[in-house]
């Protein structure tokens, strides 16, 4: 993620943890997508075309899922990823604690952004019904939108992450 999201952006030992976590954690995501997708518009599991395509596909492709996640590591960062090699008093491996909290942040955040339905479809869109749609940047900008205002945050080609002044 070479990209610096804000001025601070420098906790490179988060960062390397969160980009190898990155396949693990979108494939997840998707499963929970496929799940909340089916436990909201199909909850009888009727079989039609639409809810079994959902349901057989299988991930090939990261790389729709790629904008997304790099946002969501960087907000991460912006509120979390502070100190880079604070003390550790328990022990524990910087890249152990790291992952142990990110991991545990994505769910977290994740599982709030599958609630709203716009997120749900524009995952849906990005991967399993892909080559039907041809306007990807329609459905991450709804993704991408989503997920900014849950944190109350935008992100400027500029100036990077910014709070949003609520009056």
């Amino acid at each position: 993620m070479v990209r610096k999201f804000f001025p601070l952006d420098k906790n490179y030992l988060l960062e390397e943890v969160q980009l190898r976590m990155k396949d693990h954690l979108l494939t997840d995501l998707l499963e929970k997508v496929k799940t909340t997708y089916q436990q909201l518009h199909n909850p009888l599991r009727l079989n039609d075309v639409f809810s079994d395509k959902i349901a057989s596909y299988e991930l090939q492709n990261l790389e729709p899922l790629g904008s997304f996640y790099q946002n969501l590591a960087a907000i991460y960062r912006y509120k979390y990823g502070e100190t880079q090699l604070g003390f550790l008093w328990d022990g524990q491996d910087h890249s152990d604690k790291y992952s142990n909290d990110w991991s545990s942040s994505f769910y977290k955040w994740t599982n709030k952004l599958c609630l709203q339905t716009q997120f749900v479809q524009a995952i849906l869109d990005l991967t399993v019904f892909l080559p039907l749609n041809h306007n990807v940047q329609l459905a991450e900008n709804r993704m991408n939108a989503v997920t900014l205002d849950l944190f109350e945050l935008r992100i400027h080609k500029v100036k990077g992450i910014v709070e949003m002044k609520v009056a």
